[in-house]
């Protein structure tokens, strides 16, 4: 099969949450090929704030188990919005990054990059002066250096929001999915990533890693985060999801969405699926261009549609848009994020999802190759989504808002409807009974020894063995074999683990191991002598490649050859046959731990592919030991 090539088969659409608790997931033996599916502030800010807090009432955590359909307070929160003007309204609608570690007291070069974005210097005169709904987390954007900065950066954002305009909290988010995304590294927990998960196949761990991970966001202020994804990854080639997904089954990935909104949510923190329509099928990064969907409708149906009809059916608060053009779904040419019969017609209609829909960020090329900065805002608002997310031109964005309300291209019930479902949301998670979080929070829950060690245990069962023809694994770390590690190096999405080389290499070594880590150009020289030599591999491209050449080589020194694929799985189908082949799905700390403890025989291998790996191994395989 091709690299493009995809297998099917049949899978329930609809799916009842509370069927998921503790169970494995159900993968579904696919026969068909990919054509005929197609075609069918400082720490005293803190204190003070927990002062506050205490005076108000405790941390609140809603119930996971709270109806889908509730819309708590309803007749308060209209009676917010008719107070507010029409800036302070058209401000509750945008979530905007903002630079610097401190919402009062930036570095002087963030002060800068808020001055030359925005025209002020700060973070929380940004929020006064647009009336910002919520602020977005970027580790660029230099906000998530530790934990208990980020929870004095969180009630900074809420003073200035609770002290000006409509003095409504603000919703804080971030991109915390984990695996090969996450904005906040440690001390925080890390957990495995979605794919891993999937290789691990259980609704149960899916669903304590996301109620540990909110819990920690919760207490550093974080009350939003844009997990988990919903895409269906059943293209190879797609380069911005990949390992980003639970799988290519979407029975199974179904299953583990909603595990992880019940995960967050329970831990008070809204989950947001992502990217609607269903970004699985792509071969274009929408950061950078325009993907285009060629599913059929009925395609949609029964690949795409069921996770995010599982995530409403848990009652997810957010889903995220797509900047996809799906043409089976709107023959417009207009991406997802801008489509009314996609937005409103599915999303609304078909599915009932009454939450709220934010956009994918819009400083990104997908979102902006027809439509100029000023029309994009508009159009989505139009289109039906009520979050609007990192606007290029936040004034400019804005003002287009305000002007498009003004000339009666935008009613001021449109607006409204989106604030009203903003504020039901901000309810639902208790920001509007208790805003700010405290420094005591973030040391009795961020990082603590109980939420590392469910990590390692969660990491325990992901880990997948494909071939071991000779039996090679587990080493015998008794004997204290030499071991040669090698191969990509990549920086951690966070930038606090790794390097993933040497963390292999460290790890082997404590577990009895004499392993040592080389870069790629010394390893074949250096390959004499060894048990084995441990190449990680990391998306290995179709067709000649360094990596190839460096598998190839070591190969031919005789030395048996270990490929673990870090990222995405599909690695091994690109190389000569290993000696034996491990896939980690992910390169941080947590995943490299056990990866050396399955070769050492300290775990089983218990992992399985979430994903076939055209032409070598078929969806659901796996060895044990």
């Amino acid at each position: 099969m091709s690299a493009r090539g995809l297998v099917r088969g049949t899978f329930r659409v609809s799916v009842t949450p509370r069927a998921y608790r503790g169970s494995r997931v159900r993968r579904v033996p696919y026969h068909a090929s990919r054509r005929n599916l197609l075609a069918a502030a400082a720490m005293v800010a803190v204190t003070a704030a927990g002062a506050a807090s205490a005076a108000v009432g405790p941390h609140h955590v809603p119930d996971d188990a709270r109806p889908p359909g509730r819309r708590p307070g309803r007749a308060r929160l209209r009676a917010l919005v008719d107070r507010m003007s029409l800036d302070e309204k058209v401000g509750q609608l945008f979530v905007s990054r903002a630079y610097g570690h401190s919402a009062t007291d930036p570095d002087p070069a963030d002060a800068e990059q808020n001055l030359a974005a925005f025209g002020v210097r700060t973070a929380a005169e940004l929020v006064s002066r647009y009336h910002l709904g919520g602020i977005v987390y970027f580790a660029w954007a230099h906000n998530t250096r530790a934990p208990q900065q980020i929870a004095a950066l969180s009630v900074g954002l809420q003073q200035a929001a609770l002290t000006t305009g409509a003095r409504i909290p603000l919703l804080l988010s971030t991109d915390q999915e984990h695996g090969a995304v996450a904005r906040i590294g440690r001390p925080a927990t890390l957990f495995p990533g979605a794919m891993a998960l999937g290789a691990a196949g259980s609704t149960a761990h899916a669903l304590r890693a996301a109620r540990i991970a909110g819990s920690e966001l919760a207490a550093m202020g974080i009350r939003q985060d844009y997990a988990p994804v919903a895409d269906v990854n059943v293209n190879p080639a797609n380069p911005v999801i990949g390992v980003r997904s639970f799988g290519s089954d979407p029975h199974a990935v179904a299953e583990l969405v909603a595990a992880q909104v019940r995960g967050y949510q329970g831990a008070g923190v809204a989950a947001t699926a992502k990217h609607f329509p269903g970004h699985g099928d792509t071969e274009t990064d929408s950061h950078v261009g325009l993907p285009v969907m060629r599913h059929t409708r009925a395609a949609w149906e029964e690949l795409d549609e069921p996770p995010f009809r599982a995530a409403v059916e848990a009652g997810v608060d957010a889903i995220m848009t797509a900047h996809i053009v799906f043409p089976a779904l709107d023959p417009s040419g207009d991406p997802a994020t801008l489509s009314r019969p996609i937005v409103t017609g599915l999303l609304r209609e078909r599915l009932g999802f009454e939450g709220v829909v934010v956009t994918d960020a819009l400083d990104m090329a997908g979102v902006r190759q027809k439509y100029g900065n000023d029309r994009v805002p508009v159009l989505a608002l139009l289109a039906g989504c009520d979050q609007l997310l990192n606007p290029p031109d936040l004034g400019l964005a804005h003002r287009s808002v305000r002007a498009a309300v003004e000339s009666g291209e935008l009613t001021q019930a449109r607006v409204e409807e989106s604030v009203l479902r903003i504020l039901e949301l901000k309810a639902r998670r208790g920001l509007l009974d208790e805003a700010y979080t405290t420094g005591r929070e973030v040391d009795a829950v961020v990082g603590v020894q109980e939420h590392l060690t469910a990590a390692d245990a969660i990491a325990a069962a992901t880990t997948t063995l494909l071939a071991d023809p000779g039996g090679l694994v587990p080493f015998d770390a008794t004997a204290g074999p030499r071991l040669l590690v090698t191969g990509a190096d990549p920086v951690s999405p966070t930038g606090t683990t790794g390097p993933p080389m040497a963390v292999l290499a460290r790890e082997l070594t404590a577990l009895g191991c004499r392993a040592t880590a080389v870069p790629p150009a010394r390893a074949v020289a250096a390959a004499a002598g060894h048990a084995a030599v441990l190449v990680c591999t990391y998306n290995v491209p179709e067709g000649e490649s360094p990596q190839r050449t460096l598998v190839t080589e070591l190969i031919a020194t005789g030395v048996p050859v270990l490929s673990l694929a870090v990222r995405n799985p599909y690695d091994p189908a690109r190389l000569p046959q290993c000696a034996a082949e491990l896939a980690t799905y992910s390169w941080t700390d947590v995943e490299m731990r056990a990866a050396a403890r399955v070769l050492t025989g300290v775990l089983r291998p218990a992992g399985r592919l979430p994903v076939p790996v055209p032409g070598r191994y078929p969806l659901g395989h796996g060895l044990t030991r």
